[in-house]
């Protein structure tokens, strides 16, 4: 069974620790906020100038002003901040940030990331995906396995534009968890009803499986 872009989102709070400052791009990274357990506490930093974000706001309780960089409404926690694109950006480069979850369009087996651009599509700019993969030292990536077309978005080498280089640490997708390693993919967990021959046949770069591969917990 592949998992939902909420299921990956929850596998991926399992990440994170009491105490941790994260940052989440956009896409599925921002569903984390949902899934982190009540009985730690973390800070959420969205770029565009917010420390202190909760869980999406239920339908009719939206407030329109409170936005995450991806243009969605939020909530925020108390205690939660508001500031400029300068400030957030220093504590992105100062690397005050404990873990960062981003969504990409592919990765290499050596830790590449693209995420920002697809040659001959209009984007406004790569936004802060620069300024995250160079600052942060744990970098997770939520995306799915492959694209459309079946084709696997986990390479020896990304064919898209790079965001960073060697700076992955762990992918989830919706077939499985996988450490970069200095031997590629490491095969950590599948998701539940996904056989290891299936995750083989979707990745293109190398992949080590160990001779046990459990099944994702959540």
């Amino acid at each position: 069974m592949s998992l939902s872009k909420e299921q990956i989102a929850k596998r991926i709070a399992k990440e994170v620790k009491d105490g941790y400052y994260v940052n989440l791009g956009i896409g599925i990274p921002t569903l984390v906020a949902n899934y982190v357990r009540d009985d730690i506490s973390v800070e959420f930093q969205s770029e565009n100038g917010v420390l202190g974000m909760g869980p999406f706001p239920f339908e009719g309780e939206e407030d329109a002003d409170i936005i995450n960089a991806g243009k969605q409404t939020i909530t925020t926690l108390p205690g939660a901040s508001f500031f400029d694109s300068a400030l957030s950006f220093s504590m992105i480069r100062g690397k005050h940030v404990d873990l960062t979850i981003l969504g990409a369009m592919e990765v290499s087996d050596s830790g590449d990331i693209a995420n920002w651009k697809i040659p001959g599509k209009m984007v406004k700019g790569m936004g802060g995906a620069m300024d995250l993969v160079a600052s942060a030292e744990n970098i997770i990536v939520a995306m799915m396995h492959t694209n459309r077309e079946g084709e696997s978005k986990l390479l020896s080498d990304c064919s898209l534009p790079l965001t960073g280089v060697n700076c992955v640490k762990k992918v989830v997708t919706n077939l499985a968890v996988l450490e970069i390693t200095d031997n590629g993919f490491l095969l950590l967990e599948r998701a539940p009803g996904v056989s290891v021959d299936e995750i083989k046949a979707a990745t293109t770069g190398r992949l080590t499986v160990p001779s046990e591969v459990p099944e994702m917990m959540f």
